[in-house]
């Protein structure tokens, strides 16, 4: 998904950086435009992705990384046995809701990043393979990873909706201003 980025980044970097992260979220959010929930959760390729359950995940890994960054415990942390739930809508979910849920962590997130007093602050990982190995993180790098996380998922997300109506980035930018 095309992602655009507003020029202005309210004069620091922490606006730039949670500018990027607001125009991938976008690119997600634009890749459900008009469909239904059926299609949302439709998998056209031999992946198991869908743009509902895409949308999930990122609203999900960006708690996470908020959680481990501000200490607290994530209410909504997936176990060995729920972590495919991440990826699909489960009982009464529907894209409204997860999208407002998203909406809720994308401002906590920039509450808790404008508050940071350095963005070089750190603050400790759990130990798996998949984090750094010096265990800490800035809270610079997570708004880093949270846009590569959100940017390989919009990507993702644009290639499903695709596969399901031919409408690329370009067209859902104009139907989403009325063009």
């Amino acid at each position: 998904m095309v992602a655009l980025v507003p020029t202005e980044a309210h004069g620091d970097e922490r606006g730039a950086l949670l500018n990027f992260i607001e125009a991938q979220r976008a690119a997600i959010r634009r890749s459900l435009l008009g469909l239904t929930e059926e299609q949302a959760a439709s998998r056209p390729s031999a992946s198991e992705l869908s743009l509902s359950g895409l949308l999930k995940h990122v609203a999900e890994v960006e708690l996470n990384w908020l959680r481990l960054a501000q200490q607290r415990p994530n209410e909504r942390q997936r176990t060995q046995e729920t972590w495919g739930d991440a990826f699909r809508l489960v009982d009464e979910e529907t894209v409204p809701e997860i999208t407002e849920f998203w909406a809720g962590v994308a401002k906590e997130t920039e509450d808790f990043v404008r508050s940071v007093p350095d963005l070089d602050d750190t603050f400790p990982l759990p130990e798996a393979p998949w984090f750094p190995k010096d265990g800490r993180v800035s809270v610079r790098w997570m708004l880093l990873h949270l846009v590569q996380e959100a940017g390989r998922h919009a990507g993702h997300a644009d290639i499903i909706r695709e596969s399901l109506d031919g409408k690329g980035s370009f067209d859902l930018i104009a139907e989403e201003q009325g063009r």
